[in-house]
């Protein structure tokens, strides 16, 4: 596919990794009123990969392998926008210092860019060690399908994405391992664009989970939401489609659950998504639990 890289800006952003993070209370209320103590967001996760299913963790928003801000505000926005799924990140302080990494997700709110390393880094990494990403991709666009939108999506990644091209009628075929109604959509509906984080796939409707396979969902998963348009924020426009990829786990507050940073977005319906078990970003990137000489742990 014809786009503009030749023309995109590489530019480096970074951030350091983040703590894991705990309000006055460390109790999350479920929809039925049950309280519930678990980890959450942030930190080191040394057991929890792309590739990993995001829906079995005893957990609450947990974020794969790295997470990583800025403590400026200004500069964390300009880490969570300009860093594209797929970039490369670089350790640039402490034991870890010259390892790399891929930039897996984004995570609104708390506003994480997640990374994944290798084990032997992460046993090197610690908590405020520094991480350079080199940012390319905001601005892709592509030559021939005006009515298709890139967000969050590095070169490298939409290279790696085995994409069938309709050409005649301006269409792109795209794999997914799940399609998702845009009805069941949660936190980050409404926002204002769609450059920086994420939002949630409800899983509270068991009809729902088990009509559309939800419990299978893996970290890194391409996946597509119907009749959901996110050309200039998350909407619910009919005939619309959106692809994005899983990035935190499961939660247990209502309005939550696994959540999804977009890649690309048709309000005309000019995606055409096609299921795949394989369409990972793992298995595209050859990272997390498809790492040559990854190790489960814990």
């Amino acid at each position: 596919m014809e786009t503009n890289e030749k023309n995109l800006v590489e530019i480096s952003v970074a951030g350091e990794v983040s703590s894991p993070q705990s309000g006055s209370s460390p109790y999350s209320i479920t929809p039925d009123g049950k309280p519930k103590v678990l980890p959450g967001i942030g930190g080191i996760t040394y057991n929890v990969k792309v590739g990993d299913n995001a829906i079995q963790w005893e957990a609450d928003h947990v974020e794969p392998c790295v997470s990583m801000r800025n403590k400026d505000r200004e500069e964390n926005g300009a880490l969570n926008l300009l860093s594209c799924i797929g970039n490369v990140a670089r350790v640039i302080t402490g034991d870890a210092k010259g390892s790399t990494g891929i930039v897996t997700g984004k995570h609104g709110g708390i506003e994480n860019v997640l990374v994944d390393f290798e084990d032997k880094t992460l046993e090197r990494l610690a908590i405020g060690d520094k991480i350079l990403v080199r940012g390319v991709g905001v601005g892709m666009s592509l030559f021939r399908y005006p009515h298709i939108k890139l967000l969050n999506m590095s070169p490298r990644l939409l290279k790696a994405l085995p994409i069938r091209e309709e050409k005649s009628r301006h269409i792109l075929h795209i794999p997914v391992t799940h399609v998702i109604p845009a009805a069941i959509m949660g936190s980050g509906l409404g926002s204002q664009h769609c450059y920086r984080g994420d939002y949630d796939i409800q899983l509270f409707d068991q009809q729902t989970v088990e009509q559309y396979h939800l419990r299978t969902l893996r970290f890194g998963d391409i996946v597509a939401i119907m009749d959901a348009d996110h050309t200039y924020g998350r909407i619910y426009k009919t005939g619309s489609v959106s692809i994005g990829v899983i990035v935190h786990s499961n939660c247990v507050t209502a309005g939550h659950g696994p959540g999804v940073t977009t890649l690309l977005t048709s309000a005309e319906g000019k995606i055409v998504p096609f299921l795949d078990s394989t369409a990972n970003l793992g298995i595209y990137l050859k990272i997390g639990r498809f790492r040559k000489g990854t190790t489960r742990k814990g």
